[in-house]
């Protein structure tokens, strides 16, 4: 590809990632807000959830498909299917439309997000892809600061409605920047045939995991969660079986592959399960605003955007290794720090402990991210890296879900044990002029909101536990024929 394309492809996939990164904060800021208007506290979860639910059960259909079918076209399905969904978010006028719309839009942020990695692992090569990585991390960073503080100020000072309408012309210009640059490599006329029954099986059994552990402790989960166990049992025998399997199981036999997969589905129920809950904390334990919600988050990505461009560089020479062990437990002592937060304390000290778990991810994840696309095979890169992400996204939503389950559950035993009306909580969310809240329901919400910082460190501590079993290698870049190159440092 000429540099002209590479740069119009590289600006494109910027904005995507400005774009997937701005989302998250946005809405984790304005969703107290958001809650308290159309719902109240027993919607919270659903709607980081039902996005997290279609976004991470697709990610490795997305990955197979642009293998098959190519980059390009893959791309610009995702992101129309993200933006339409945007729009509707905007447009929602109860929480049911809100879900639903959220759901739509994690459809097509489930290509969006694995697909612009591809191009990058496909466009670079190893050495390139660490220097890259500057840049890539450099938009996450100014995305961190933009995305809490716009959607402080947008919740504060117009609507809420207006951080979905935001996605919807930088999101054109993405698409618009991808489409005239990137070239699909020339692909086999005979293309393979597509393992829909694995598709289906992956799929649909995620979904039904996922919607069992939202309703743990139900009778309808007890029906769910063995239900999506058997379809993932099913789902092994099909895939060694199938001629092109959507879900790469050999892979898992490589010890760098499933040490990346288990760091990544522990660390994202760790850090996403954070992330939704600490502006809920913010504003209504410590009764701040949106706003400074937005800013308490902020160190966490700075964090994480700092360490990433370090780790990035100092990788080859220092080894992935390392770098995974030291930011695990970089990781773990702030997430432990976390479960020491209650209503007595300062916002400043959340913002320390924060930026502490970023830039434990920050030293981790590109290293494990760039390992695993500098040793799986060209062929096999779409299905490498979606899987990669899915395991992280899939950690994520059961994180938040579990997460959300067990406030809610501590919130409803907190407030029957003191006597209070459960609808004190709703004006924690969305008090009105003059209103006076309840110091007893403040309380309950901030113990309840404790369970959930222990629950994210025991995650942390699981996630460092299974970084001992990655393999000690030297990661170099790819052969001429495309075949893996790796070669043991001991």
């Amino acid at each position: 590809m000429s540099r002209n394309r590479t740069i119009l492809v590289t600006a494109g996939i910027m904005l995507s990632l400005f774009l997937a990164s701005m989302e998250s904060t946005v809405v984790a800021t304005a969703m107290p807000t958001i809650v308290g208007q159309l719902g109240g506290l027993e919607h919270y979860s659903w709607v980081f959830s039902a996005f997290m639910l279609t976004s991470t059960t697709f990610v490795p259909l997305y990955g197979k498909l642009s293998d098959i079918y190519g980059r390009r076209n893959l791309y610009v399905i995702a992101m129309g299917i993200f933006l339409v969904g945007s729009a509707l978010c905007g447009l929602a006028t109860d929480m049911t439309q809100l879900i639903w719309a959220r759901a739509l839009q994690g459809l097509g942020a489930g290509g969006v997000i694995p697909l612009a990695f591809i191009l990058i692992g496909e466009m670079f090569s190893l050495e390139q892809r660490a220097r890259m990585q500057g840049l890539f991390s450099g938009v996450w960073g100014v995305s961190s600061i933009v995305g809490p503080l716009l959607g402080g100020f947008v919740v504060d000072q117009l609507t809420w409605h207006w951080i979905f309408y935001i996605n919807v012309i930088p999101g054109v210009i993405a698409a618009a920047l991808v489409v005239s640059g990137w070239q699909d490599k020339p692909r086999d006329a005979q293309r393979p045939a597509i393992d829909y029954a694995g598709a289906a099986l992956l799929t649909v059994g995620a979904v039904v995991l996922l919607l069992g552990m939202m309703e743990f402790g139900t009778l309808r989960s007890w029906a769910l969660i063995p239900a999506s166990l058997l379809m993932f049992i099913a789902l092994i025998w099909v895939e060694l079986r199938a001629a092109d399997p959507i879900l790469p199981i050999p892979l898992f036999r490589d010890a760098l592959f499933s040490t990346a997969i288990a760091h990544g589905m522990l660390t994202g129920w760790a850090v996403f399960g954070s992330l939704s809950y600490i502006p809920l904390f913010v504003q209504s334990v410590l009764g701040t605003s949106a706003t400074q919600a937005g800013i308490t988050i902020t160190p966490m990505l700075l964090g994480w955007v700092t360490a990433s461009i370090i780790s990035a560089r100092i990788m080859i020479r220092v080894g992935y290794r390392r770098l995974g062990l030291f930011g695990t437990a970089l990781f773990v002592i702030g997430a432990l720090l976390m479960t020491f937060i209650d209503e007595r304390s300062s916002q400043i000290a959340m913002m320390t402990f924060v930026t502490m778990m970023g830039v434990g991810m920050g030293l981790s994840i590109p290293a494990f991210f760039i390992g695993v696309q500098t040793s799986v095979e060209r062929r096999q890169l779409g299905t490498a890296t979606s899987t990669l992400q899915f395991s992280r996204s899939m950690g994520g939503t059961l994180g938040v879900s579990v997460m959300g389950l067990a406030l809610s559950m501590r919130l409803a035993s907190n407030l029957s044990a003191s006597g209070l009306d459960p609808r004190r909580v709703d004006a924690l969310l969305e008090p009105l002029p003059g209103m006076s809240i309840d110091a007893g329901a403040r309380l309950a919400l901030a113990d309840a909101i404790h369970l959930v910082f222990v629950i994210a460190f025991i995650a942390a501590v699981l996630g460092l536990v299974s970084t001992f079993f990655a393999p000690r290698r030297e990661l170099k870049d790819r052969a001429p024929e495309n075949e893996p190159v790796m070669v043991s440092a001991d």
